[in-house]
């Protein structure tokens, strides 16, 4: 028996699998595919992902393999500038392909021993009050204390387990993909810039070496979205919005996605939880889709752990859900909205005019690019100080940063008086006793995932509430 078995090898069940092991779980990750994808549909990290890399010690793996820009456009493609001042020390959007990402992560996991099983299929599923027993599709059987299916949209998981996955249908679809073209650089510019006056579903992008990432509205929704499209449904496409096919040829890989919006009425059934894409699934716009799975990981892993190890509070798994189906439900319904405003019909292109508008005030603005790039979510701790529930950014400390503090997993207790203590605690939690001229608040404990539970300099205040992050103490 194992500790945890996740379903799944994407950078949702990748993260979730490392976070796991910092805390000394056993961890399996069952994938279903051969081979590692080729398909980057997600192209980059939003700000909060790219703090996740960072408190985990890995972000310096990935800037060297990607771009950063601060460009706005990433509400519904409405060019505004990116906002000055963002409450981050990472100020902007990492472009890297998903393929990338996956590699990185991949890499992450076998440095701390987590084995990946591939062409492993789940086929079934049970559980009991000591554990869970996953079957394969080749009636191997496989037992394990949890289980987590971070399986994707189509989950396995999740329909085994009979949660309900209400929403919408996809009423418009897309074709996405990579290819060569023979069209000249200047002709694909001016018919490009031409249909984008209408159709905002439609570009190419060049990747270097002649090829291009081609985006290009669908002609209805496939009956059978499991089968990818092939190249003439590109070419039918390009040539009915554009006039012209640009010679596309040559494809890498070709696949389409609709605006589906579902979301799972529960996050856990007993022994089993649902991560990433297996959980919610929506439209691509504002590039939120990866992140926000990787962002659940974040969440979940110290819990799951927690629980594992034996020293999690009552409630604390069930939290999980408590706190990520919400920042979910938000980002369902700003890509809803964004849909709509990417519309041709004229009342959404009023509405759109009249929001582009708005975004030339600054708050108007920003509040946006906090949503997408997540840094704006704040879990519902209670009434307290404003830090409270937050996520606190990279601060410049006398000796050091504050995510450097971070790598391994633990709670943080950031002590500026030298007086507080956490003794009992202290396997779970760091105390670390420095200043920062950007901390307006005299201690912090923050939970592994960089949220702020407590606030203050009371230190009975302080033992009242660790219990309920970290449960008892020790000993």
């Amino acid at each position: 028996m194992t500790d945890v078995i996740i379903a799944g090898g994407g950078p949702t069940g990748l993260m979730l699998a490392a976070e796991l092991r910092l805390q000394g779980v056993r961890v399996l990750i069952l994938e279903k595919e051969t081979e590692p994808t080729k398909q980057s549909r997600a192209q980059g990290l939003h700000v909060r992902s790219i703090e996740v890399m960072a408190q985990r010690g890995l972000l310096d793996r990935f800037l060297p393999l990607g771009r950063q820009f601060t460009v706005g456009g990433f509400f519904a493609g409405l060019g505004k500038a990116w906002p000055d001042r963002l409450d981050t020390a990472h100020s902007y959007v990492l472009a890297i392909p998903q393929e990338i990402t996956e590699r990185l992560l991949a890499e992450r996991a076998a440095e701390l021993g987590i084995e990946i099983r591939r062409g492993c299929e789940v086929a079934g599923l049970s559980q009991d009050d000591d554990g869970v027993t996953v079957e394969l599709a080749d009636g191997t059987r496989l037992r394990s204390r949890y289980a987590v299916g971070c399986d994707g949209g189509r989950s396995t998981v999740r329909k085994l387990l009979g949660v309900g996955f209400p929403g919408e249908p996809s009423r418009n679809e897309t074709l996405l993909g990579e290819m060569e073209m023979t069209a000249s650089p200047e002709v694909l510019a001016e018919r490009t810039a031409e249909v984008r006056k209408t159709q905002l579903r439609f570009g190419a992008m060049p990747l270097g070496d002649g090829v291009y990432r081609v985006i290009v509205p669908a002609d209805g929704v496939s009956e059978d979205r499991a089968a990818p499209p092939v190249l003439e449904d590109f070419q039918r496409q390009l040539r009915a919005f554009a006039g012209t096919d640009f010679g596309v040829h040559s494809p890498r890989w070709l696949s389409r996605f609709g605006d589906a919006t579902r979301q799972a009425e529960r996050y856990r059934v007993g022994r089993v939880l649902l991560a990433g894409d297996a959980a919610h699934i929506h439209p691509p716009t504002g590039g939120q889709g990866l992140n926000l799975g990787i962002q659940d990981a974040f969440n979940l892993g110290w819990k799951l752990a927690a629980e594992v190890n034996g020293w999690a509070p009552e409630g604390l798994l069930d939290s999980y859900y408590g706190e990520r189906h919400p920042v979910a439900a938000a980002v369902l319904d700003n890509t809803r909205a964004q849909m709509e405003l990417m519309s041709s019909e004229p009342g959404a292109q009023a509405v759109r005019r009249l929001l582009a508008e708005l975004m030339d005030f600054d708050e108007v603005n920003r509040h946006l690019i906090e949503k997408i790039t997540a840094i704006g979510v704040r879990y519902d701790f209670g009434e307290g100080h404003d830090l409270l529930g937050k996520r606190l950014r990279d601060m410049e400390l006398k000796h050091g940063r504050l995510y450097d503090l971070m790598h391994d997993g633990r709670g943080l207790l950031l002590d500026q008086t030298g007086r507080l203590s956490v003794e009992g605690w202290t396997d779970r939690i760091d105390h670390v006793v420095d200043v920062s001229e950007e901390l307006d608040a005299p201690a912090v404990l923050l939970r592994p995932d960089g949220h702020v539970a407590w606030v203050g300099d009371d230190q009975q205040d302080l033992l009242r509430q660790v219990p309920t992050w970290f449960g008892a103490a020790a000993g």
